[in-house]
């Protein structure tokens, strides 16, 4: 009897666990490589985004007052400019952000503007890997890395993972993009490895079906301690 309200209860929890998927909306297969893409072939790295405590230099042509050696971007993502206020930053190129300064300042205060972004430094770039993994925590990366070897870096998925649900989160244009991604098909030579830049957050999906199992192994000492009596 025992036995059979075991088996009851984790048919249910496999139920109830199974109605929800964290990367339901997002894309996946090849759409999800048009948000996070692969490097380049010739091994060129993508335009460098500025992230959180960068340090920029900003130059105005024949501005002097609106041309900064250095300004630098605070732990929330934002600038201040004079005559346009507050910047979200994260998340976009140099060229980006001087076309936009461009525009702010060309729309009322100076005609034809001629704005140049650079970086002066740039902080430790760091990416997040969360979920089903052995060890998950930020870590330090330099330029840029894949996810491949961003998960081997928490120490490969646990038990309960599930490597074909692998979400990258990332900040594109001051807005949050995900998409999903298999990763044993990226293993097995299937698809292709996507490149990961700092400021990406990783999250591996969890399997109901095996976390219902550990569950069930784990209370399987207390139905025998039943059994006895």
């Amino acid at each position: 009897m025992n036995r059979i309200f075991a088996g009851g209860l984790m048919a249910l929890t496999l139920l109830l666990a199974g109605c929800f998927s964290p990367s339901d909306g997002l894309p996946a297969g090849e759409e999800a490589y048009r948000v996070i893409p692969v490097q380049s072939e010739d091994g060129a790295l993508r335009e460098y985004r500025i992230g959180v405590l960068d340090v920029l230099s900003i130059r105005t042509f024949q501005e002097p007052e609106l041309t900064f050696d250095q300004i630098a971007v605070t732990s929330a993502g934002t600038i201040n400019f004079p005559f346009i206020g507050e910047l979200n930053v994260i998340g976009k190129t140099p060229q980006t952000l001087s076309d936009e300064i461009e525009a702010g300042l060309g729309t009322r205060y100076i005609r034809d503007p001629q704005v140049v972004v650079g970086v002066v430094s740039s902080a430790a770039q760091r990416v997040t890997v969360d979920g089903e993994v052995v060890q998950p925590g930020v870590y330090e990366i330099a330029g840029t890395s894949s996810l491949i070897e961003s998960v081997a870096r928490a120490r490969g998925l646990k038990f309960t993972g599930v490597d074909d649900e692998v979400i990258v989160f990332r900040m594109i244009e001051g807005e949050r993009h995900g998409a999903v991604f298999d990763l044993r098909a990226i293993r097995e030579g299937r698809a292709p490895d996507p490149e990961i830049i700092g400021g990406d957050r990783i999250v591996v999906g969890y399997s109901a079906l095996r976390g219902a199992w550990e569950d069930f192994k784990s209370a399987a000492p207390v139905f025998n301690v039943f059994r006895r009596f």
